[in-house]
């Protein structure tokens, strides 16, 4: 087989959550650019509808709707919506997340940091911490299983979640509730994986590290915040949304046919350490 076939998706039905911008945004396009059919779902209605029609004026397939991901009732509707519009279901990106506010020190890195107390354990609210479990796992659970209940029949598929480096790395600039969700994701990722392995779909994760999004307020989008953890990575610089798309057209491509339970850290090195 060619690697252009090896890599296709054309002509393949895929749904994205939380695909209004950042790194859902980026797997969204680069499903479309390569000839899939995709469904953008959001929880931001205007920025979803931007999207749809920046992406239909270039030519390509997609649709979208306004979902919150812990609104299963509405997501399964969505999942019909996309699997009648597109005749099958064939991928599904489980991405939809949202950050947990502060951790409990303030900075990144290095000497600047300081205690936070508004990021301390002691200051959470169960509204906090629900509203990140409902979205981050939960919302990845109801994905996954809207996804299994039409793809078991036709017995094929590709699921991916995207998780984080966070969920296995202690990071205390970021919220807890966040690193746990995340956590959480990637375990529930293998056991789903697990189970539907006799069905041909296979389940995998992406692990982020430092990108370039929206994620936690948009602080990333601060270019001295960038320059100062480009100064740390060992590639020297941090990631944004177009270096997603390499890693998610492979997982949702024939390429990666005979790899599941797994999660792919696509960091630029960050949890390797500083270097130089």
């Amino acid at each position: 087989m060619k690697c252009a076939e090896l890599f296709s998706v054309a002509g393949r039905g895929a749904i994205v959550t939380g695909a209004g911008s950042g790194l859902g945004l980026a797997i969204a396009e680069a499903l479309a650019e390569n000839g899939a059919r995709v469904t953008l779902l959001d929880i931001d209605a205007g920025r979803i509808e931007a999207e749809i029609q920046r992406l239909a004026r270039h030519g390509y397939d997609v649709r979208g709707a306004v979902v919150d991901v812990s609104d299963h009732a509405a997501l399964e509707g969505a999942f019909d919506a996309a699997l009648a519009a597109h005749g099958r279901l064939d991928i599904v990106f489980a991405n939809a997340g949202v950050d947990s506010g502060p951790g409990f020190v303030s900075g990144w890195f290095g000497a600047n940091r300081t205690r936070n107390p508004a990021g301390a354990l002691e200051s959470y609210s169960d509204e906090r911490w629900n509203r990140v479990i409902d979205v981050n796992l939960t919302g990845v659970f109801a994905t996954l299983r809207a996804a299994a209940r039409r793809m078991k029949s036709q017995r094929s598929g590709k699921l991916i979640v995207t998780t984080s480096v966070a969920g296995y790395q202690c990071e205390p600039a970021i919220g807890s509730a966040y690193m746990a969700a995340k956590a959480g994701a990637a375990h529930l990722m293998r056991c789903v994986a697990h189970e539907l392995a006799a069905y041909n779909i296979t389940v995998n994760a992406i692990a982020p590290g430092f990108f370039v999004t929206n994620i936690g307020g948009g602080h990333a989008k601060d270019p001295e915040v960038q320059r100062s953890m480009a100064a740390v990575m060992p590639m020297h610089r941090v990631g944004f949304p177009e270096d997603i798309k390499g890693l998610a057209l492979f997982l949702a491509s024939p390429a990666s046919a005979y790899l599941t339970g797994q999660q792919i850290t696509i960091d630029g090195g960050w949890t390797l350490g500083p270097a130089d």
